[in-house]
């Protein structure tokens, strides 16, 4: 089944109904919804300078850059990453014409109960819990040897290689950032990449976000920081949605086409000793256009021991949090006791 993406956006029906209930935000400890807040301060890094043919000038004024951002937002735009701008392209396209299959096809494909891979929306942990306006599309892609396949649609037929070739970029990706990271802060290049170890895990996530009636009562995503130890997004062209909060404010990330949008995790938090902080974030809804994104998520191997890095604790910066193993559990269990995890590994 060939769908373009055109297609794909023509075919997908606009809300005009009332949501549901069980979607409506009654209140949130973080601001009203706004649809357009102000675009933030979100630099763009370029990673082709932290190859060895830039100058020692040009490295050091993109590491610069880099700290600033993750000191004062903890995200960035990043360019020069090695992505052709028609491979994003097909990235997106695969994604669209997946999500715009027959529901009985993208069921073939749907997560099992308490589980975290497959095609499905929200997982209900609470009676309370509000329900975000979207649809997911969650596989792991490393260790290889943890792919579940079964779950990889067949549908594109061009979706299961377009994926692994994208997985197998954003982690060449992530290893350059990871040491860029590391140079930001004065430390040895491996100092991140040695916590995550050579079976780091990789998750996918295609997100679908329907035209929503309410998107003033609605969110596509609820405020939340991620788990991860860094976190690669690729935006549809087109439509906006992504905010972040800075300083008790909103601040929208604006889309750029060939740019990936990158931000630090809670883990990455912990291995900076919160120099480098996890931003809160959300998505937003609207009324006439679809959105798609596609996210992954890098963690450390849930056995290894992460904690801060020695060199970033003394006496004027004590350590913060304690080590920790499995800090995806950790995460899980205190969302379901509506805690932050983050703060349940502090010293």
């Amino acid at each position: 089944m060939k769908v373009s993406v055109s297609q794909t956006i023509m075919e997908m029906p606009t809300n005009t109904e009332q949501p549901p209930s069980d979607y409506i935000v009654k209140e949130t400890k973080f601001g009203s919804i706004e649809s357009s807040p102000p675009v933030g301060p979100f630099p763009v890094i370029d990673m082709s300078l932290f190859s060895q043919s830039s100058s020692q000038e040009q490295v050091e004024l993109e590491l610069h850059k880099l700290r600033s951002s993750l000191i004062s937002t903890g995200c960035f735009q990043t360019i020069g990453h090695g992505m052709s701008d028609s491979f994003l392209d097909k990235v997106r396209e695969v994604a669209l014409q997946f999500f715009a299959l027959p529901i009985e096809e993208k069921q073939k494909y749907a997560r099992a109960v308490n589980e975290a891979e497959g095609y499905g929306s929200d997982r209900v942990v609470s009676e309370k819990q509000v329900l975000d306006w979207s649809h997911r599309l969650s596989l792991r892609v490393f260790p290889e040897d943890k792919r579940r396949l079964n779950l990889w649609p067949q549908i594109p037929a061009e979706f299961r290689d377009v994926l692994d070739e994208y997985a197998r970029k954003i982690k060449i990706v992530t290893q350059v950032l990871f040491k860029a990271i590391a140079k930001s802060l004065k430390l040895e290049d491996n100092s991140f990449l040695n916590q995550f170890g050579d079976r780091a895990l990789m998750q996918a996530r295609f997100n679908f976000y329907p035209p929503c009636s309410r998107p003033d009562l609605v969110f596509g995503v609820k405020p939340h920081t991620d788990r991860s130890g860094i976190t690669v997004l690729l935006q549809v062209r087109e439509v906006e949605g992504l905010q972040i909060r800075m300083d008790g404010k909103w601040y929208r990330v604006p889309v750029i086409p060939h740019a990936l949008f990158v931000n630090i995790g809670d883990q990455m938090q912990i291995m900076t000793n919160g120099i480098y902080k996890s931003p809160m974030h959300r998505v937003v809804t609207n009324t006439e256009k679809l959105r798609l994104s596609v996210a992954t998520f890098i963690e450390p191997e849930p056995e290894n021991e992460i904690g801060p890095v020695d060199q970033l604790i003394d006496e004027q910066r004590p350590r913060i949090y304690r080590n920790v193993r499995n800090y995806g559990a950790i995460n899980y269990e205190c969302y379901q006791k509506g805690l932050v995890a983050l703060d349940t590994v502090k010293v």
